[in-house]
């Protein structure tokens, strides 16, 4: 059984490198089984967009999903450290796969957040610490396709104050 996560926060980083290890196994037909230990193992299928079935997880929305998780971690890690008090991030990624020279490739990767800050931040700096996020995450820096940021930055109370 997964426990969910209580907003752990580590005394300190781990020393480079680290490592990561997932696996995946299947049959010559039906969803494929993706694990890594100590965790949930994950269902997956091609995309419809590949013949697969609607309402599976695709290693394409995989992809999309780990570049949204680490902006959002990284955002958090980036703001902690500035001070920023913020009461939430919603970041949706959608990625661009196009056919070019004869291989399937995700082109771009365009990440639009809309943050809501506390009332009383600065919501210049909160812009400034998106972008930093964007710059920072792990996971986009190591793909090859581009990637552009859109920006929504609203106070908790709901009122837009900037956007981009």
């Amino acid at each position: 059984m997964q426990r969910p996560y209580r907003g752990w926060v580590p005394d300190v980083m781990h020393p480079y490198p680290h490592s990561y290890t997932a696996s995946a196994h299947a049959a010559d037909t039906g969803s494929v089984t993706v694990r890594s230990p100590e965790l949930p193992a994950v269902q997956t299928a091609p995309p419809p967009q590949f013949g697969g079935p609607p309402g599976v997880w695709s290693p394409e929305t995989l992809l999309c999903a780990s570049v949204a998780d680490c902006f959002v971690l990284t955002f958090r890690s980036v703001a902690r450290a500035a001070g920023l008090e913020w009461k939430e991030l919603e970041c949706r990624v959608e990625g661009r796969l196009e056919r070019r020279e004869g291989q399937s490739l995700f082109t771009r990767f365009t990440t639009n957040a809309r943050l809501s800050i506390a009332s009383g931040q600065d919501t210049a700096k909160a812009r400034q610490l998106l972008e930093q996020a964007e710059h920072g995450c792990l996971v986009a820096n190591s793909l090859r396709a581009a990637s552009e940021l859109t920006m929504e930055v609203s106070v908790a109370e709901g009122a837009a104050v900037a956007s981009g």
